[in-house]
């Protein structure tokens, strides 16, 4: 098997977190559990989705900040959060306090653009100023200044007994290194870039130039790293949804290929008025997921992954995945253990 052209230096794993809405603590415990189950076995990062209005985590932070006190190597991630969303500043204190209590191991992903049905929720959401939104790139560009500690205010200092920053608190110096931007398409590639961050790519992208999904997502990498200070050193974790059955029961391997199979078709062409390309899950051996990454153009160019676990499958079936993906996909793509 070729080996890619930059050993794969860290393995992570994404999950949505759904849960029962009869019972959603089981849901957040599991999530939980897989997380601290990801320490055991390795791996460098575990990463949560964001749902709002639906039964997977709507509040990110709050699960992360769990997970930080109940883990204390695996770095924890978001993919990401929509700062649609969110108030931008109130963002930035609850990154940094969720960095501070998992004493550095935060690495926000986040992404732009107008909350999910927006015209059925902005009267809840934003009541008196819906139309006045910026869902644009600059909405992230306030938060990493925040966070990164520019001034929020020009008033800081004593006043009674209380006393006043002129930035948010806390400050955690490493976070602005740490933050990342989910992108699909050349334009968010390069303003990631442009803005020193990191860059998240996942099983979707933009059709932009090409009906080809590895060649997209390889123009997306490149355009980042050519706008990015740190050129060919910038990071980028790809994100593709990987099932390894090396271990996995009959009646397993029937319902991850029956998975897969019912999401083939999305992969063929673009997809709805954005020309949207899906990848392809890839289920298989160890040793077959393998091959086909190092096939996969784009891969050949990150050492960093976040393999996205399915979204409806059950706990025993994710502690399968893992194990899997942990023991034998990792070494198969030559990534060291972790010590």
């Amino acid at each position: 098997m070729p080996l890619t052209s930059k050993p794969l230096r860290k393995l992570g794993f994404l999950t949505i977190g759904l849960f029962d809405e009869a019972d959603p603590r089981r849901g957040h415990e599991s999530t939980l559990q897989i997380i601290e189950m990801g320490e055991r076995l390795g791996f460098d990062s575990a990463w949560v989705r964001h749902r709002h209005l639906q039964y997977g985590i709507s509040s990110p932070m709050a699960v992360l900040a769990a997970a930080s006190q109940r883990t204390s190597r695996i770095e924890l991630g978001t993919a990401v959060i929509p700062v649609g969303w969110e108030n931008p500043l109130r963002l930035a204190e609850d990154l940094a306090t969720v960095d501070i209590l998992s004493r550095g191991r935060l690495n926000p992903g986040v992404s732009v653009g107008p909350p999910n049905h927006y015209d059925q929720v902005k009267g809840a959401l934003y009541p008196d100023t819906a139309d006045l939104e910026d869902f644009s790139h600059e909405r992230v560009r306030r938060l990493l200044d925040f966070v990164r500690g520019e001034p929020v205010t020009d008033f800081s200092g004593v006043e009674g007994f209380e006393v006043f920053s002129d930035r948010v608190q806390p400050h955690s110096p490493g976070l602005g290194r740490r933050m990342w931007y989910g992108g699909g398409s050349l334009r968010s590639a390069q303003w990631a870039g442009e803005h020193g961050m990191n860059l998240l790519t996942s099983s979707v992208v933009k059709a932009e130039e090409s009906q080809d999904f590895a060649e997209i997502q390889l123009s997306h990498i490149r355009t980042f790293r050519a706008h990015h200070p740190d050129g060919d050193r910038a990071r980028v974790s790809q994100g593709l949804v990987v099932i390894p059955t090396d271990t996995a029961s009959p009646e397993q391997r029937a319902k991850y290929e029956r998975y897969a199979l019912q999401r083939m078709p999305r992969t063929a062409t673009p997809q709805g008025p954005a020309r949207m390309m899906f990848a392809p899950d890839l289920v298989g051996t160890s040793e077959e997921i393998a091959e086909r990454l190092a096939s996969h153009a784009a891969f050949r160019e990150v050492d960093e992954v976040a393999f996205a676990l399915p979204f409806t499958f059950d706990h025993e079936d994710y502690v399968q995945i893992l194990t899997d993906i942990a023991t034998r996909l990792g070494p198969a793509l030559g990534r060291q253990a972790a010590p």
